[in-house]
């Protein structure tokens, strides 16, 4: 898949472990992806999805922790999660707001499937055990078997591609800086008067 990435990622993931901080950086991540996919929702359709993917999107720090625990780099962290995305918004027919076509689900799922098998994620289920209750949204499945993708980038199935502030590709990711100033994280800022 592929992603950007720049010291604001690497500033939340810091972050995220942090007490207090890492309770605002996570909301304001939660605000920012609602934002951002929902903005892709199909016309009409953004305010009765927005309710669920708050709560999934909230679950899914979880399994970014999770990961990052696990020794996976940033990149490939976070890609687990946008993984679990794609996942749920295929499973509703929400496909215009997926980021690799539908015939990449398999390969995706393929690149972490020891992973997400001891997670209990799958395609059908992309929480697995980060999972709780999800407020209901409807579906459109018809969009299932027609896909509609005005914003996936196929090609991009094989590893984690992530474009750095420059404007590079870089295949796998960036190394992490060695000095990350927290207070640049989404959410840090707006809680302490600097945005």
């Amino acid at each position: 898949m592929k992603l950007r990435q720049n010291v604001r990622h690497f500033a939340a993931k810091q972050a995220l472990t942090m007490p207090v901080v890492g309770e605002m950086v996570r909301e304001k991540l939660v605000d920012l992806h609602v934002d951002v996919f929902g903005s892709k929702a199909a016309e009409g359709r953004r305010a009765e999805r927005e309710e669920r993917l708050e709560a999934f999107f909230d679950y899914t720090f979880d399994t970014y922790v999770d990961a990052l625990d696990e020794g996976f780099s940033e990149a490939k962290a976070r890609e687990i999660t946008h993984i679990q995305a794609n996942f749920e918004f295929f499973n509703h027919g929400w496909t215009e707001m997926m980021e690799f076509p539908a015939d990449e689900l398999d390969a995706h799922y393929e690149r972490y499937e020891e992973f997400f098998e001891r997670k209990g994620i799958t395609i059908a289920d992309p929480l697995g055990e980060y999972g709780g209750d999800l407020p209901d949204a409807p579906a459109t499945p018809e969009r299932i078997d027609d896909p509609v993708h005005p914003h996936a980038e196929g090609g991009f199935a094989d590893d984690v591609y992530v474009e750095d502030g420059e404007g590079n590709l870089v295949v796998g990711g960036q190394e992490e800086p060695e000095d990350v100033d927290v207070s640049v994280a989404p959410g840090v800022e707006d809680e302490e008067g600097r945005a």
